[in-house]
């Protein structure tokens, strides 16, 4: 994840460059190390040094890095002219490289040869199974075809091997969210938080899907991860107080007549309440009537 100071740098770099000032070699170099995707300007800086001999010369044998990183801008943006030059270029300098090899079969894949790029991965593969990258780039070429169930069936064949990828548990969960397939998604954050368990934005989803998936054991399960998430941000998170709410008003419903342990430890809702009638307050005064309506309609007021 890139920080804010790291992408302050690339912004200020980039504004500089456009303003003329240079910094064009700075700048890709930096793109390339923090794995941004902003194709267009690395298309565009990139060429400026690719097509003048002097700029090219000066970056030694960093050029050919060079030739691989406007490659694949080019692909990104459809210039798949220049990323075929480009890459012709590069294997016949590096004719054995697999590194070029996967990115000639993410040209195949650019152009629409599905077939051809499937064949060229397998084939690498072959020679590395565990190269992360042609995994995800199997995953990608599925989604691309509209084939989410070749997705979800690569995604878990990486998974199997690169288990501490975290993105790659949250696009499944995503995935699996987008297909109401809800307690497949919970196991997948159940993974992000056992290994990420300070990261809010895990113990929101997961309470999410818990909710969803309703019934009173997963009531009081997202009750509890809306609250952790509240913990995680300092209080101050307005679908995690929403979810407190809403926990709170569906188990009354659901424990309705019952006896009191199925109600206990719910009293964060009114303090949840409040805290959105501060936040609404302050923030979108003109909709205060409108939460107001909505907690009543919960049996709750802020």
């Amino acid at each position: 994840m890139v920080s804010k100071t790291e992408e302050d740098q690339v912004n200020r770099l980039e504004s500089q460059v456009e303003n003329g000032g240079g910094g064009e070699w700075e700048y890709l170099c930096l793109v390339r190390k923090l794995k941004l995707r902003r194709s267009y300007n690395v298309l565009k800086y990139g060429l400026s040094i690719l097509n003048d001999p002097k700029k090219r010369s000066a970056i030694g044998p960093e050029e050919w890095t060079l030739y691989e990183q406007v490659a694949a801008a080019a692909m990104d943006c459809q210039r798949l002219d220049l990323a075929k030059d480009y890459v012709k270029v590069l294997l016949e300098k590096f004719p054995e490289s697999k590194r070029v090899g996967r990115l000639e079969a993410m040209l195949l894949e650019a152009m629409g040869l599905w077939e051809e790029a499937e064949k060229a991965y397998s084939s690498l593969l072959e020679d590395n199974e565990l190269d992360p990258v042609i995994h995800k780039r199997r995953v990608a070429m599925a989604k691309a075809q509209g084939n989410i169930s070749g997705a979800i069936e690569w995604l878990n064949k990486y998974l199997e091997i690169f288990m501490v990828d975290h993105d790659a548990w949250r696009e499944l969960a995503e995935i699996y969210v987008s297909l109401q397939m809800y307690k497949q998604a919970a196991f997948c954050y159940e993974e992000l938080i056992l290994s990420q368990p300070t990261i809010p934005l895990y113990h929101l989803a997961y309470a999410d899907v818990l909710y969803t998936l309703g019934g009173l054991e997963n009531l009081h399960m997202a009750y509890k991860y809306y609250a952790s998430t509240i913990d995680l941000t300092g209080g101050k998170h307005t679908r995690a107080l929403f979810g407190i709410c809403l926990c709170t008003s569906a188990i009354d419903q659901l424990t309705r007549g019952r006896n009191k342990d199925d109600k206990e430890n719910l009293q964060l809702a009114p303090l949840s309440a409040l805290a959105l009638g501060k936040d609404y307050k302050q923030r979108a005064p003109n909709k205060v009537s409108m939460l107001a309506s909505t907690l009543r309609s919960l049996k709750l007021s802020s």
